[in-house]
C-alpha cells in the first residue's frame, strides 16, 4: 500500500530547512559547464529478487513520483532532475534519482537535505495519517565517492497492511542520487546488504 505525505508536512520541514540554511540556493546562470549526464542503475544491479526478474524503465527528466512518501523538492532550486524506475511482475519496485547540482557545496547540503527528509519521514507519515505506524532504521553510511547512507522504513496500516522500503542518498561531486527499493513485508523481508552493494553501484556508477 503506497503512503502520500501531506504537503503541508513537507513543505514545513522544507521551510525549517532553508530557514537552518540546509538548502543552498540556486546557482546563478553559467556559474558551471555543462557536464556529462550521470548513468543510471541497470536492472541486474538491483537487489535480486527470489523468483521475478527487474525491468528497466527509461531514463526519464523529473522527479519520480515514487519517491513522495519521503522525499519531494519543495524548497529546493530547479536543479536538473532525472529519473528511472524499476519494477518486477510482483509487488517490488524500485527507482533511481540523481540530481546535478551547480557545485560540490550545494550537493553536499542537498544530500543532507535528503537524508534529514529520510531520516524524519516515519515521524512525518505518523503526523499525517493515525491509522497508519511507521518506524525507520538507520543502517548506516557506506565509502564510495563523497559518501552514501542507507536507511529503512516499515509502515503498517490499522488494516494489517505492511510496506517496507530501504532508501539510500548518495554524493559524487556536484551530482546527489536518491535509490529506493520496496515491496509488501517488513524489515525481515529488506535485502539490506544487497541494497548497499546497490546503492555503491549506483554512487560509482554516475560519472
Amino acid at each position: 500500500m503506497s503512503l502520500r505525505i501531506r504537503t503541508s508536512a513537507c513543505t514545513a520541514l522544507t521551510v525549517a530547512a532553508l530557514a537552518a540554511g540546509t538548502v543552498l540556493t540556486a546557482p546563478t546562470a553559467g556559474a558551471a559547464p555543462k557536464a556529462a549526464a550521470p548513468k543510471f542503475l541497470s536492472a541486474s544491479q538491483l537487489p535480486p529478487h527470489p523468483t521475478s526478474s527487474w525491468t528497466a524503465g527509461p531514463v526519464t527528466e523529473g522527479f519520480p513520483e515514487a519517491l513522495g512518501d519521503c522525499v519531494s523538492t519543495e524548497g529546493v532550486p530547479s536543479y536538473d532532475y532525472r529519473h528511472r524506475d524499476f519494477r518486477t511482475d510482483l509487488e517490488t519496485s524500485a527507482v533511481q534519482l540523481t540530481v546535478v547540482t551547480g557545485t560540490a557545496a550545494q550537493a553536499k547540503g542537498l544530500a543532507k537535505h535528503y537524508d534529514d527528509l529520510i531520516r524524519t519521514c516515519a515521524e512525518r507519515i505518523e503526523q499525517a495519517s493515525p491509522d497508519v505506524a511507521a518506524e525507520g532504521r538507520d543502517y548506516g553510511k557506506l565509502p564510495v565517492e563523497e559518501g552514501a547512507r542507507v536507511r529503512g522504513l516499515h509502515t503498517e496500516t490499522s488494516g494489517g497492511a505492511t510496506d517496507v522500503a530501504l532508501l539510500s542518498v548518495g554524493r559524487d561531486g556536484r551530482t546527489v542520487t536518491v535509490v529506493k527499493w520496496g515491496q509488501m513485508g517488513d524489515f525481515g523481508d529488506a535485502p539490506v546488504a544487497a541494497f548497499k552493494k546497490t546503492t555503491t553501484t549506483a554512487v560509482n556508477k554516475l560519472y
